[in-house]
């Protein structure tokens, strides 16, 4: 067997592979006799087959899908051994499906991954933007913390976020309580002002103190959701949004938030043991959080920026091979052309990535995909109230996600892409600029 390349441009490669019977014969013989032994035809014992009848019977589709297997072998092994870099898989100039005994020649077009001279240094200069942090935003997260870690209690006036409680009865259109059969009258109601629609009846509660009475209309309050109203009105839901009616409520009970006092206790519960011990220190470590926190957008600006620069670098006037990727991925589509167009830059912005990848030598270990799974799990787990949960317990659940073929994947590949731009950060020279967070959201906004 003779394979030749013939480089049709840059990123095109045509391979033509000639295969002589005696590169198949003994292999098709094999099967054949292989089939004789192990199927019972009608009209013969088994094992006692004729080699004729075998060849007359099963020879064409038996020649046909060893050639096929044997020159396939034979190209991606060719394309290992000569490091060639393929984007997806050979594709066949011509399929065909069966095949009679003698020589024959196929030919595969290969659509190779432009290589580009790209690799990022420290003579590559890049701006980066680093958001302040400013004291108004470390008041913010005080107040947040507290609140998140404060506790409730009865209170003696409504406040901003105050629950009530107390008792709901069914007004009448002349705004006297509705004494008729079938009027509803809630005498365990609660409401949560903070959560209005109608901004106007969270309003009537303001001021109002235990024994208070207030006059308002659910319906409004809720915005006609029927889920909320059959929640407040104890109804069913498939009449809740029938009720327009106002409702007088007699305030029992106002269930205020109390923000945690700063101390020991409270600095442990938020930073853990023995991390913050005063309140200089608290406000220091409020500031880095946020400081984390705005960092991840910093991150991201820098990525869109860099992306853009390597795309006009780079991307404009990359040549793909364009009809073998036609080919390739869109040979299903209805219209392959402008399929290939409106992915032609995600397709580039990969080949750059590509070429990245190989220049700064970023591979994935197999514990690096585990923890990044660990992490995703314990997040989840957080989010329905289940933190802390044991290692042992987290690294199971990790371990199934990871035997998902398709999480797997896109865990390797979240992998590959953090660390890829930790390493281009790290490799270029980044001209460092603090700026408000308005200032950033323009830059962002223009980016």
């Amino acid at each position: 067997m003779k394979i030749t390349k013939e480089e049709i441009s840059p990123v095109d490669v045509r391979l033509t592979v000639a295969i002589e019977e005696n590169d198949y014969k003994d292999e098709v013989t094999k099967k054949l006799k292989e089939i004789g032994r192990t199927h019972v035809l009608p009209g013969f014992r088994k094992g006692h087959v004729p080699f004729g009848e075998l060849k007359r019977r099963f020879g064409k589709q038996m020649t046909s899908d060893v050639i096929n297997d044997t020159v396939y072998r034979a190209v991606v092994d060719y394309i290992t051994e000569n490091n060639l870099p393929v984007m997806g898989h050979p594709v066949p100039v011509e399929v065909k499906e069966a095949f009679e005994d003698g020589d024959q020649e196929f030919k595969y077009d290969l659509a190779l991954i432009p290589q580009l001279d790209i690799k990022p240094g420290s003579d590559d200069h890049y701006p980066y933007y680093e958001i302040e942090v400013t004291e108004e935003m470390i008041d913010e997260q005080d107040k947040n913390l507290r609140k998140r870690f404060g506790k409730q209690e009865p209170g003696q006036e409504m406040t901003e976020d105050g629950v009530v409680k107390g008792t709901l009865m069914q007004l009448a259109e002349d705004g006297t309580v509705n004494q008729n059969e079938g009027a509803i009258q809630v005498t365990d109601g609660i409401v949560f002002p903070l959560y209005f629609k109608d901004k106007e009846e969270a309003a009537k509660f303001d001021g109002k103190k235990p024994g208070d009475k207030v006059v308002f209309n659910p319906n409004k309050a809720a915005g006609g959701d029927a889920g909320e109203l059959a929640s407040m009105l104890h109804v069913d839901k498939a009449i809740a949004s029938d009720i327009t009616s106002d409702f007088e409520m007699t305030i029992s009970e106002i269930i205020v938030s109390v923000p945690a006092e700063l101390g020991e206790e409270y600095y442990k519960m938020v930073f853990g043991e023995d991390k913050v011990h005063n309140e200089e220190e608290y406000r220091a470590a409020i500031k880095e959080m946020i400081a984390g926190e705005l960092s991840q957008n910093s991150h991201i600006l820098f990525r869109n920026q860099f992306d853009k620069a390597m795309m006009e670098k780079y991307g404009e006037s990359m040549t793909l091979p364009a009809e073998t990727i036609k080919k390739l991925f869109f040979a299903d589509a209805e219209n392959a052309d402008e399929a290939f167009k409106a992915q032609e830059n995600g397709i580039k912005h990969e080949i750059i990535e590509n070429n990245l990848l190989k220049a700064l030598e970023i591979k994935v270990e197999e514990d690096e995909v585990l923890q990044t799974a660990k992490f995703l799990t314990a997040r989840q787990f957080a989010q329905y109230g289940m933190a802390g949960i044991d290692d042992e317990i987290i690294t199971r659940y990790a371990k199934e996600q990871l035997e998902k073929s398709e999480i797997r994947q896109q865990l390797i590949q979240q992998v590959l892409t953090s660390k890829l731009y930790d390493a281009i950060e790290k490799a270029v020279t980044l001209d460092k600029k603090t700026v408000s967070l308005d200032e950033f959201k323009t830059i962002a906004q223009e980016a």
